[in-house]
């Protein structure tokens, strides 16, 4: 993950500490420290793989003596049955920290598996499937490497990264021009300006306003059409609201220039990977 890693290793201290808490009393009880063992990694179905620099990283915060035979890298496919990695060391310390370590990349895996599906069901390269702010709460960082490894992309990471104008800031504003005239003179000279619409006339109003992006917020697919046309060029568009599996293809043949999917981080399954002791 790169840099990632150092925004990573507070939630796996954290996580760590969740499970362990005054230690593990069984594993205590029945290995002794000096044993060393060896486990796999294997998927038990098909996945696109995200999160192993985190699994591996969950047992090096514990101990730097566990070593790592990589046969995958993130973004990769793994078909059902694929030996993920192979590690080694202090058997004591490989049971401590497996299922921390299996929460984490089962959920990334999923995220990435379930972001895969949808840029193939976008089926262009001229539609970019973003991500949501709606993640686990602090598992961002988690969520939205996740996302990338499947091929999807990061909407803003936080508040503070980008300026999205909501349905709240405009009836506080008192119209869509008014909070676009207010972002415009008060937010940093290069940051883009996207707001928020929910019908075709706000659409026409936040083009004259000089929006740099329009989020069209659940809109059928017909007035998704006819935004295309409306705008035609002056400003790109934002689909949110609405999207599935099955209907994201239509939505990407508008020709939008983004989709925005909250179900990649909310929702997403945790996949099936085990890991197992072996001789």
């Amino acid at each position: 993950m790169g840099e990632d890693l150092i925004l990573a290793d507070p939630p796996i201290r954290v996580a760590l500490e969740e499970d362990l808490g005054i230690g593990d009393i069984t594993t205590d009880a029945i290995i002794d420290p000096g044993i060393e063992g060896k486990a796999v990694l294997e998927a038990r179905e098909r996945i696109v793989l995200a999160g192993l620099p985190v699994f591996n990283r969950t047992f090096n915060l514990l101990s730097t003596g566990i070593d790592f035979e990589n046969h995958y890298k993130d973004g990769q496919i793994v078909p059902a049955g694929g030996v993920i990695c192979h590690l080694s060391g202090p058997l004591c310390v490989i049971l401590k920290a497996e299922r921390t370590a299996l929460n984490f990349i089962q959920r990334m895996s999923g995220t990435a598996t379930l972001t895969r599906e949808y840029v193939d069901r976008a089926g262009s390269k001229k539609v970019k499937v973003l991500d949501t702010r709606k993640t686990a709460p602090g598992l961002r960082v988690f969520d939205k490497y996740a996302v990338r490894m499947g091929g999807g992309f990061n909407h803003r990471f936080g508040l503070y990264d980008g300026i999205l104008i909501k349905d709240n800031h405009i009836s506080a504003a008192g119209s869509i021009s008014k909070a676009l005239e207010l972002a415009r003179k008060n937010a940093p000279h290069n940051i883009m300006l996207e707001v928020e619409t929910e019908n075709l006339g706000g659409v026409e109003e936040a083009v004259e306003a000089g929006a740099d992006i329009i989020l069209l917020d659940n809109m059928s697919h017909d007035e998704i059409r006819k935004a295309v046309n409306m705008v035609a060029g002056r400003a790109m568009l934002e689909v949110s609201g609405g999207v599935n599996l099955e209907n994201i293809g239509e939505i990407a043949r508008t020709g939008v220039h983004f989709i925005s999917v909250g179900a990649l981080t909310h929702s997403a399954r945790a996949v099936d990977l085990g890991l197992e002791v072996i001789s």
